[in-house]
């Protein structure tokens, strides 16, 4: 769908090559440049999960790219990256704010040499402003932005969530700016810089939320019940039952009437869901440990009601829907054996993105790519030996 599409991508961490492998996926010949030492996430993966000694962190999120090695402090390394740009359409970084201006590798420094590149830059929060210094991680922003005030049980000790979303939708959001820009630039021949930042991503995740509190919704305290929102209506959330937990969204209360012991709900109107929600949610969770897990799944969907179990993630992968959605991919790696990757969230004319490129090894092009730009032979052989490029051997 991207193909044509040339993009370098100068990132590393989670949110740059994630939205680098988005664009990947989607078909465009994405080249990751990397120091000679490679990039961060080759070297660092959580649970200390290295199969075969590579990095899960890196297996997760550089598929279908390829992968240059350059020193880009030295002068030699900016000129291949210089002269690779006249080639390229996009550009991608995630650097701290100043490091690709410092390096001569700025939009105000590409765009002179490739008047119509799109040039993205994802960040923590913004390219400029009063916290351009401050580190931009997952973790926390989700803190700064609101989010974990909003999610969590304990009223002194609240939540974030429990996996990295902010870098996900920020790499969903920064890929979605350099898609748009390259259609906008087919019609007009304009280049342009998009600025993607964590603290976007966090606020957008949080537009349902924000836009009550804007517009003079009163929030409640964190709730100690099974409610999950501080601003949605009772029942909504993970309720325990006699033997486990089981998640439940808005079910009106002549269901719950229906369903729960005579009485328990009398007095309770579909507005006191919201406006007595702590107080309905009570009764709510009292009536949920009366019955098993299966029991209530067997009522509920003999009525209709809104439920879900919670699976941990071993449930989640023997999922009838997940395994039929195709959601987990495989990787036949020559070093890591067989590992299993998310692969790409969407379908499309009902076919599953497949897997064009491993994750590349370190420098895998970075010959070929040199060859390409005129480089002799002699000449790569004496950067290799001084250390300004790492290539395959």
């Amino acid at each position: 769908m991207l193909e044509g599409v040339k993009v370098l991508s100068f990132t590393h961490y989670l949110q740059g090559p994630s939205a680098a492998q988005i664009l990947a996926d989607l078909g465009a010949e994405v080249v990751k440049v990397e120091s000679p030492k490679g990039a961060y996430e080759r070297s660092w993966s959580g649970c200390n999960t290295y199969p075969g000694g590579v990095s899960m962190f890196f297996l997760l999120g550089n598929r279908n790219q390829t992968s240059i090695a350059v020193d880009l402090k030295s002068k030699e390394g900016v000129e291949i990256i210089h002269k690779l740009l006249r080639e390229y359409d996009v550009v991608i970084e995630n650097f701290r704010a100043g490091v690709m201006e410092k390096l001569g590798l700025g939009y105000e420094d590409l765009k002179k040499i490739n008047p119509g590149i799109i040039y993205c830059s994802c960040s923590g929060y913004g390219s400029s402003g009063p916290y351009v210094k401050k580190p931009g991680q997952d973790l926390l922003i989700q803190s700064m932005s609101g989010l974990v005030s909003l999610t969590g049980s304990d009223p002194e000790a609240p939540s974030p969530v429990g996996t990295p979303v902010v870098d996900q939708h920020g790499a969903v959001l920064a890929a979605l700016g350099v898609v748009a820009s390259v259609y906008d630039r087919a019609r007009t021949g304009k280049g342009h810089k998009v600025e993607a930042s964590l603290l976007g991503s966090a606020l957008d995740l949080q537009q349902e939320a924000l836009g009550y509190y804007l517009n003079g919704g009163q929030f409640t305290e964190r709730p100690t019940t099974g409610l999950s929102t501080r601003f949605h209506q009772s029942p909504y959330g993970v309720y325990r039952t006699g033997d486990g937990c089981i998640t439940l969204s808005l079910v009106p209360v002549e269901k719950l009437r229906e369903l729960f012991t005579p009485g328990c709900l009398d007095g309770y109107t579909s507005r006191d869901q919201m406006e007595r929600r702590l107080e309905f949610d009570a009764v709510v969770c009292r009536e949920m440990k009366k019955k098993t897990t299966g029991e209530w799944k067997k009522i509920f969907d003999e009525n209709g009601i809104w439920y879900a179990p919670v699976n941990n993630y071993q449930e989640v992968l023997e999922d009838e829907q997940v395994r039929y959605n195709d959601n987990i991919l495989t990787m036949h790696h020559p070093v890591a054996g067989d590992v299993r990757v998310v692969g790409h969230a969407n379908r499309y004319d009902g076919e599953n993105i497949k897997i064009r490129k491993l994750p590349p090894k370190l420098g895998e092009s970075t010959k070929i790519l040199m060859e390409h730009l005129g480089y002799n032979e002699e000449t790569i052989r004496r950067y290799r030996e001084h250390g300004i490029i790492t290539m395959e051997e």
